[in-house]
């Protein structure tokens, strides 16, 4: 949407990294097995060092170095020695721990590792072993990579160790265990009674994985025997990211839990995100919270619940909340929006230095005009965004129980400039597709309904609550200037023809080290609800815009 200088549009809270899985392609041209070197030992530069001067090497690495340290490395886990491999990593601490876990507490035997073709410093492998426990076997097959580079105190070439080099789904602090599972299995349902498997929506994998460990206690399962990644504790005020089961050697005996999500709309979001790189949507119910859909085109993070991504302007709704209430703009009384505003040292503009001369402000809201918004930070508390968000919106609270785990969204205290740039969406305002499918859910009823994925009377868990609701004064003109965007505004393409109880936003969001922004839509039709995000998908009316639309559409 609009734009400002890009020192000021980028990002500036806490960069996030989402989509934690490595993807390794096509192993081919290996060998199964390596020769020892130098004992296992990793080779050096091979020149002399004295006790008065020792030798640092710098540099780029050699193809030489990066194949003799990987196959060093490689030969000695296969084989089974853990102090060689180890020696080979630059934490031979952590690297000693793991490999021994991956034995021990894992039970993987009969290890093979084959090397395929090295990109630089980079070399993918692939894995082959046996999983064993209580007398029952298993196959395990997966591909992975590691990286070599050069330890700092001497200069010599070492596997980076991080987990991912055991296996692509272990982030740090996480632990491959064999046994009896932790949990017991469940079956998840549909609101139709139909089973809900990743075979048939491979979006669901991340979801999957966090109803059992919610529900699957219970629900009145029984536990089977696996391997699986038993993730590191949450950190305080966070939830934790579920277990994930790579094996079953015997099958437990699963529980049911039923959720809210539609099939038809599951079906069509999957289908939606699924030619997008990085794409996530959820729909649900504005008048309940039910969650009717949620999909990411990545699967190995969910984006769509847990993702935290600056919003652009589709964070102008609760802005627009803001000055309403207070007094500051009025839908159609005239409102600015020039070229520029200067704020806290920051110069801000419009996409393409538009300016709206003798407009309204719901002309200005429909054109997603940046200045309209930032030239109201002098009126505003350092605050004000906040507690509207908190209070109204019940975002940034940390307390959302949807089922699964979740991030509800963070709107920080900021001061001068970071305040301004919140007003729009960058500064540290973080939200996913959840959060901004429920704003525009809570816009268009006047009422926030925490979303979920199970029935809160399944286990009798506490939902979160809004403080206060805005007036009816603030919620009619919230409609008024969402249908107008959804009308004439620059939703007004992608949502042709769903009219008339509608409404819309669209956004985009500056990213650091990225050339197109991310692109932001949230709408709502009738009692359907729905936004979604496209990374580094440019403007949000042309890359979420179309996926949202149809989800509305098919729902009607």
């Amino acid at each position: 949407m609009g734009k400002r200088r890009r020192a000021a549009e980028r990002t500036t809270g806490r960069p996030l990294v989402i989509g934690g899985l490595i993807a390794v392609a096509g192993v081919g041209g290996a060998v199964g097995a390596y020769s020892l070197l130098g004992g296992g030992a990793v080779a050096d530069d091979g020149r002399a060092a004295t006790a008065h001067h020792k030798h640092v090497k710098t540099g780029p690495l050699s193809a030489s170095e990066v194949r003799t340290t990987a196959a060093a490395f490689l030969t000695a886990w296969q084989q089974g020695d853990v102090p060689k491999a180890a020696a080979a990593t630059d934490d031979t601490a952590a690297a000693t721990q793991a490999l021994t876990g991956y034995r021990k507490d894992a039970h993987i035997t009969g290890v093979t590792l084959t090397r395929s073709t090295p990109s630089g410093a980079s070399v993918p492998f692939s894995v082959k072993a046996t999983v064993s426990y209580q007398g029952k076997s298993r196959p395990l097959a997966y591909a992975t990579k590691l990286t070599v580079v050069r330890r700092t105190e001497d200069g010599a070439p070492r596997v980076r160790w991080q987990s991912s080099v055991v296996h692509p789904d272990l982030a740090e602090g996480d632990r491959l265990v064999t046994g009896e599972a932790g949990t017991p299995p469940v079956k998840a349902l549909d609101r139709d009674g139909g089973e809900l498997t990743t075979a048939r929506y491979p979006s669901l994998g991340t979801v999957l994985d966090g109803l059992r460990e919610k529900y699957g206690k219970k629900a009145g399962g029984k536990a089977g025997i696996e391997l699986r990644i038993v993730r590191k504790p949450a950190a305080k005020g966070s939830q934790k990211t579920p277990d994930k089961t790579l094996v079953t050697l015997s099958e437990g005996t699963p529980g049911t839990v039923r959720t809210t999500l539609s099939p038809a709309l599951q079906a069509k979001a999957e289908q939606q995100v699924a030619d997008k790189p990085k794409a996530s949507v959820v729909v649900m119910r504005p008048s309940t919270g039910e969650i009717l859909a949620v999909a990411n085109s990545s699967h190995g993070f969910n984006v769509a619940f847990q993702g935290s991504l600056a919003p652009g302007s589709t964070m102008k709704i609760v802005t627009s909340t803001v000055l309403f209430e207070k007094g500051l703009a009025k839908a159609d009384k005239p409102h600015p929006c020039p070229k520029y505003v200067t704020y806290g040292g920051w110069k801000f503009q419009n996409d393409d230095k538009f300016e709206i001369k003798n407009g309204t402000f719901k002309a200005s809201f429909a054109a997603s005009c940046n200045t309209a918004f930032i030239s109201q930070a002098k009126e505003l508390g350092n605050d004000d965004l906040s507690r509207v968000a908190q209070q109204i919106y019940g975002l940034s609270m940390n307390n959302w129980a949807i089922g699964v785990p979740s991030f509800d969204g963070a709107v920080p205290v900021q001061s001068a400039a970071q305040m301004a740039a919140s007003l729009i969406g960058q500064g540290g305002v973080r939200m996913n597709p959840l959060n901004m499918a429920s704003v525009v859910s809570t816009a268009k009823t006047g009422v926030f309904h925490q979303p979920y994925l199970v029935s809160p009377s399944v286990d009798h868990r506490t939902t979160a609550k809004a403080t206060r609701t805005m007036s009816a004064s603030t919620q009619a003109q919230l409609r008024e200037v969402l249908q107008y965007t959804a009308a004439a505004g620059t939703a007004a393409k992608a949502m042709a023809g769903l009219g008339p109880d509608y409404g819309a936003k669209t956004g985009s969001a500056e990213v650091d080290g990225q050339k197109q922004p991310n692109g932001w839509f949230t709408a709502w039709k009738g009692d359907l609800a729905a936004a979604g995000v496209v990374q580094a998908g440019g403007h949000g009316g042309d890359s979420a815009g179309p996926i949202v639309a149809a989800l509305l559409r098919a729902g009607s």
